[in-house]
């Protein structure tokens, strides 16, 4: 897949301020805000900024942290990793592979499937309906 690079102006003409805030600013939404915190729909979720698939909704689980939370991403190449050691913490953030768009973090307390729990801010995703064929 080809990178996707674009200046900070650029980012800003396209994102709204709230998005912009948390995918390109490293920022997050409070808990329990987010429109995908307890969302159950079938489908897919995907990168605010580029539109990439990063999680399918049957990899989403309750963590009880309010934030949506995935096993494992849609496939491993759309997913970076970076160490992160902001606010007096070391935690693992998460990044759209195409875009770098800071998506959340990831921690290693997540269900048996993988052990993994994606915690991803709301705002830096899109959801895709599945569709249903007659």
């Amino acid at each position: 897949m080809q990178k996707i690079i674009k200046s900070d102006a650029e980012w800003r003409e396209l994102l709204s301020p709230e998005v912009y805030a948390v995918a390109r600013g490293h920022g997050t939404e409070p808990p329990f805000s987010g429109k995908y915190a307890s969302f159950k729909g079938d489908g897919i979720y995907t990168c605010a900024c580029c539109g990439t698939p990063l999680f399918d909704s049957n990899a989403k689980f309750d963590s009880g942290t309010g934030w949506p939370s995935y096993d494992r991403p849609i496939k491993d190449d759309v997913i970076n990793e970076k160490r992160d050691t902001g606010h007096g913490m070391i935690r693992t953030e998460v990044l759209c592979a195409i875009c770098d768009a800071h998506l959340g973090h990831v921690f290693p307390d997540g269900p048996a499937t993988t052990g993994m729990r994606y915690c991803i801010n709301s705002v830096c995703l899109n959801f895709i309906p599945q569709t249903q064929e007659s």
